[in-house]
């Protein structure tokens, strides 16, 4: 299998690329699409892209039918549609790039890639909520977790750089974007992640607020609130939209911060804080800690972030060269000299993860 076109079909984007053998991309465009894929664009991009062997979606649901990549097929369709309540913004939009490639790219074989199957490995005591069984049981209710293309990558990338067995490695992985989440991943293996049954639990994000009391929400209910308004709070008006405005986009943030803004300024610290304190609890599941890996927008691009979330896991090893830390875009160590624990940057590729798990299914059906 040489040449697999990745589909990465957001709430507001559609992403294409055509990743070689070697990793390397041959073909790529981000299509802005806020309300539906535009007529025309993804057979547009595939007659300037050349031939393809195989399509990769990613697609953000997989519910409990999914431990891995599936052949696209109508039933596998069905059940990812069926999905669409627990992940609204991106269910429908991935079926849509699916019909659409299907009709630019008529018999090449297409693999759904599920970002919730890498964390099908969480043992029952990180899965489990604590809520009846006869929900749990006519609900299928557990903690899915998220962002697992991206995890699944950073993790393997994340301890080349550090020179670790990845087979033993104990290494945490920060996904810092819009969404956002860390895992807890063990030789290769999803042990905890801070997601849950929706993309909402967990770190404070661009406009979800992560991790809140049930009890109030409940209490919001009662005073008036209904669903539609708190599901619309919760998905697109919270997190640091919510305490700094400008959309929740941490560079506008960053930006009002060091311009003197306070509450702009408190927002990041928050967002700091709930990495921080998550990533240790991260390492508590682990039972140890070997390296911190950041990635995604924020991860990659936003220093200070980075510092602040390190800074009280000194007691757990971590601790970073400021140079290092200061001058890091892309790939690289930016632990201090001698650190037990390593802190490494990686680039999102959740292409490359996407067209690995292609072609590794392709090559087992033959």
């Amino acid at each position: 299998m040489t040449r697999v076109l990745v589909v990465n079909a957001g709430s507001s984007s559609l992403k294409l690329s055509v990743v070689a053998p070697d990793g390397t991309t041959a073909q790529e465009a981000n299509i802005h699409c806020p309300d539906a894929i535009p007529p025309g664009a993804v057979a547009g991009f595939v007659r300037g892209a050349g031939a393809v062997d195989a399509v990769g979606h990613r697609v953000v649901h997989g519910g409990g039918d999914f431990d891995g990549p599936a052949r696209i097929t109508p039933d596998v369709v069905r059940r990812i549609a069926a999905l669409a309540p627990l992940a609204p913004l991106h269910q429908g939009r991935a079926l849509q790039a699916v019909d659409a490639v299907r009709e630019a790219l008529s018999g090449v074989p297409a693999v759904a890639c599920f970002d919730t199957a890498f964390h099908r490995t969480l043992p029952p005591e990180a899965s489990t909520y604590a809520l009846p069984e006869r929900w749990r049981t006519k609900w299928g209710l557990r903690r899915f977790g998220f962002h697992g293309l991206s995890h699944a990558y950073a993790a393997r990338r994340g301890a080349e750089l550090a020179g670790l067995d990845p087979a033993a490695a104990r290494i945490v992985t920060c996904h810092l974007g819009a969404g956002a989440s860390l895992a807890a991943v063990r030789g290769g293996t999803s042990v905890d992640t801070t997601m849950g049954f929706t993309p909402a639990e967990g770190l404070v994000m661009a406009t979800r607020p992560g991790d809140v009391d049930p009890g109030m929400l409940v209490w919001l209910l009662r005073q008036g609130v209904s669903a539609d308004e708190l599901d619309e709070a919760l998905e697109h008006g919270s997190g640091l939209a919510a305490l700094a405005g400008h959309g929740g986009d941490m560079r506008a943030i960053r930006d009002a911060a060091e311009h003197g803004d306070e509450t702009a300024a408190l927002a990041r610290r928050v967002y700091a804080y709930r990495i921080g304190t998550r990533t240790a609890a991260m390492a508590a599941a682990l039972r140890g800690l070997d390296a911190v890996v950041f990635t995604g927008g924020v991860g990659e691009h936003d220093a200070p972030i980075r510092a602040a979330a390190c800074a009280g896991l000194e007691f757990l090893g971590v601790a970073l060269d400021g140079g290092a830390n200061d001058a890091a875009h892309a790939d690289a160590d930016v632990s201090a000299p001698g650190a037990p624990v390593h802190t490494v940057v990686v680039t999102a590729r959740e292409d490359l993860e996407v067209a690995r798990q292609t072609r590794e299914l392709l090559a087992r059906d033959g």
